[in-house]
């Protein structure tokens, strides 16, 4: 089967699993968008959507987060993975938008990746998720599975957005980007996982993914019983 027929059959088991996908990161604005996605970076987001409601409290625009002290930030976000970094960047991301950009999110990725902790990924989310603008963003979800159904070569996330947006129609991307995620959740987990009896990978993989990652199953499943044993 050809990528493009494999695409598109993928798309069609996309859109019937997950007709209308939610941004699963609660967010109310571009802003408070913004400042989830990049909590998110190494926290999950259930995680991200328990800290976020105080945060948004206390700071519910640019300029409100500029004036809150990082100290205090921190305090807020503490349990997010990498919280330190992120208070910084927070901070100093409230700033620049008052600064810069008058208190608002700029509707313009590169504009978006200017700004503090704020990479390729996260800005691709804003401009899709909060104006509506094509993007691809990939995250680990999104590369794994693309790699698994030979969409891509998985030989970087840069690749692996530039093969999917070459096979899907752009008025796709930014539900595709969302459907993708909840797939790799519930269906495509990165261990353990059953490419054969998968509704996607069992049919998209190759014979020689499948045996191999099945192989790498055992050999996990192998040593922790060996780590439990006495």
């Amino acid at each position: 089967m050809r990528r493009a027929e494999k695409a598109a059959r993928i798309h069609e088991i996309l859109e019937r699993l997950y007709p209308d996908p939610p941004v699963p990161l609660d967010h109310r604005d571009p802003f408070t968008l913004l400042v989830a996605v990049l909590l998110s970076a190494q926290t999950t987001d259930a995680r991200v959507n328990k800290v976020t409601p105080a945060l948004f409290e206390r700071a519910p625009t640019p300029a409100a987060l500029a004036a809150l002290p990082e100290a205090e930030i921190l305090s807020l976000i503490r349990t997010c993975g990498l919280a330190p970094a992120k208070a910084r960047n927070l901070s100093r991301l409230g700033a620049l938008l008052v600064e810069r950009h008058g208190g608002e999110v700029p509707a313009d990725l590169a504009a978006l990746e200017d700004l503090p902790g704020v990479g390729h990924k996260t800005a691709s989310v804003v401009m899709a998720q909060a104006f509506g603008v094509p993007a691809f963003p990939v995250d680990t979800h999104i590369h794994r599975c693309a790699a698994r159904w030979g969409l891509s070569n998985g030989s970087s996330v840069e690749r692996t957005e530039r093969d999917l947006k070459a096979l899907f129609p752009e008025e796709a991307w930014n539900d595709l980007h969302l459907q993708i995620i909840y797939f790799g959740r519930e269906h495509c987990p990165a261990l353990y996982h059953d490419l054969a009896g998968c509704p996607i990978c069992s049919w998209a993989a190759t014979k020689k993914r499948i045996a191999d990652e099945a192989a790498a199953n055992r050999a996990l499943r192998n040593r922790s019983r060996s780590k439990r044993s006495p």
